[in-house]
């Protein structure tokens, strides 16, 4: 082998080490955005989780201090004390809720006993922080689902999808773009 064929050879050499490299970097990039973006989703998830819970206790709440004011024997919020015997997506526990909410709002309206109680009162306002920082939760898992869903479906990132079977997210809203129905906004 002459001096030039060696560095002919080395010359292949160091270009497929610097290629390989540059998919290295490409891959690692691409893997380290997907998964920021996972644990963004994941806080986002844990945020909703932990507001849903704490104004379905709120809930639970409100419903004792009906019963014990209104004294009679009839369970207005009963279907959805229940809700935490069923299992449902976060989603349909939102609106289930939301729900509850209208029922004890018309509760209030028919009964000025429950209307001027301070107890339920307290515990509406702090039904509303909850409402604020579940729906901050709500649009920061949407924000950061609609970043992940575009970069699983755009190259070179959808490679390490794939490798890392990575799916595309459905919104916090239920709607799953991927399929053809198209009225899954009812509420």
């Amino acid at each position: 082998m002459s001096l030039g064929d060696n560095m002919e050879f080395a010359t292949i050499i160091l270009i497929i080490i610097i290629i390989l490299g540059i998919l290295g970097i490409i891959y690692i990039n691409s893997y380290n955005k997907l998964q920021f973006l996972k644990t963004k989703i994941e806080q986002a998830e844990n945020i909703a989780d932990e507001s849903l819970r704490s104004k379905y206790d709120s809930i639970i709440k409100i419903n004792n201090i009906v019963k014990k004011t209104l004294k009679n024997k009839k369970d207005y919020l009963k279907e959805y004390i229940e809700l935490k015997d069923k299992k449902i997506s976060n989603f349909e526990l939102d609106r289930k809720l939301v729900e509850a909410m209208n029922t004890i709002e018309t509760l209030m309206c028919d009964y000025e006993k429950l209307e001027n109680n301070h107890d339920i009162q307290d515990i509406i306002y702090e039904i509303k922080n909850i409402d604020e920082k579940l729906s901050a939760a709500k649009t920061y898992y949407n924000k950061n689902t609609t970043e992940s869903n575009q970069l699983i479906r755009t190259f070179p990132s959808v490679i390490v999808a794939k490798i890392h079977k990575l799916k595309i997210k459905p919104y916090f809203d239920g709607k799953n773009m991927e399929d053809e129905i198209i009225d899954d906004f009812k509420l």
